[in-house]
């Protein structure tokens, strides 16, 4: 429970510090969006990091080489946990914006950071604001900006290792032609969900797999891309499962 109180305290801290830089940010932005951009990815990337540190989280990358340094991507993520945006955020290389749902809106304070972040709220009940936040997404991708999306379309909190991927969160790779990073996610929910109200320390496995380039897929592939990346992911998350496992006996 000491771990939870402290990381309260200092994600209040955190808020506290950070407002000032939030209000000079956003004047900035009225004269340079480059500006802006570095100096806000400059904060929040360390703060995620910061917060993940705070949390007893140990991360384990593998495959951060196969995200191209040269183009933008779409990155698609399993999604159990709060923490999989934590910790997923400051790994991503380059200028990179999230489609979250759109109670996020509503948070004061967090929603401001995020709405500089380019991040984009997405109405799950609504098909015409949907299709417009995937709309804005494209035109994200076409000014280089990277989109992250988690498109089970909510945190899973069932036995499946994954809920079925809707198949509309990949137009926005299938339309700009920008690569699939699939983001592969383990362990977690043993962060928090596992046991709320609790932040407990724990190893998290992180994959970023091999791009999935649209225009390369046959005719079928293509057209259910949600499908075929779910079972590529779905392959790597039994992967470090297995590898979690092998780690954890070998330190009994």
């Amino acid at each position: 429970m000491v771990r939870t109180i402290i990381l309260a305290i200092a994600i209040i801290l955190l808020a506290l510090i950070t407002t000032p830089y939030y209000l000079i940010i956003c004047f900035v932005g009225l004269f340079s969006m480059k500006a802006r951009d570095r100096m806000t990815f400059g904060i929040m990337r360390p703060a995620f990091r910061f917060l993940a540190f705070l949390s007893g989280v140990k991360v384990h990358v593998t495959g951060l080489e196969n995200v191209p340094k040269d183009v933008p991507v779409q990155y698609i993520g399993n999604h159990r946990s709060f923490y999989d945006i934590i910790v997923s955020y400051y790994l991503y290389p380059g200028k990179t914006a999230m489609i979250s749902k759109k109670e996020w809106a509503k948070i004061p304070f967090l929603s401001w950071w995020m709405k500089l972040l380019h991040n984009l709220f997405l109405d799950r009940d609504d098909i015409k604001q949907g299709l417009k936040t995937i709309l804005s997404a494209i035109d994200l991708v076409k000014e280089g900006y990277s989109i992250c999306i988690f498109p089970e379309g909510t945190r899973n909190k069932t036995e499946e290792v994954m809920l079925p991927f809707h198949e509309g969160s990949f137009k926005i790779a299938d339309k700009t032609g920008c690569p699939i990073i699939p983001v592969t996610m383990y362990n977690m929910s043993a962060i928090f969900e596992d046991h709320i109200p609790k932040v407990k320390a724990a190893d998290v496995y992180v994959d970023f797999g091999s791009p999935i380039n649209p225009g390369e897929l046959d005719k079928e592939e293509r057209k259910h891309i949600g499908a075929h990346t779910r079972k590529i992911m779905i392959e790597t998350y039994e992967r470090l499962r297995e590898t979690a496992e092998k780690s954890a006996a070998g330190k009994k």
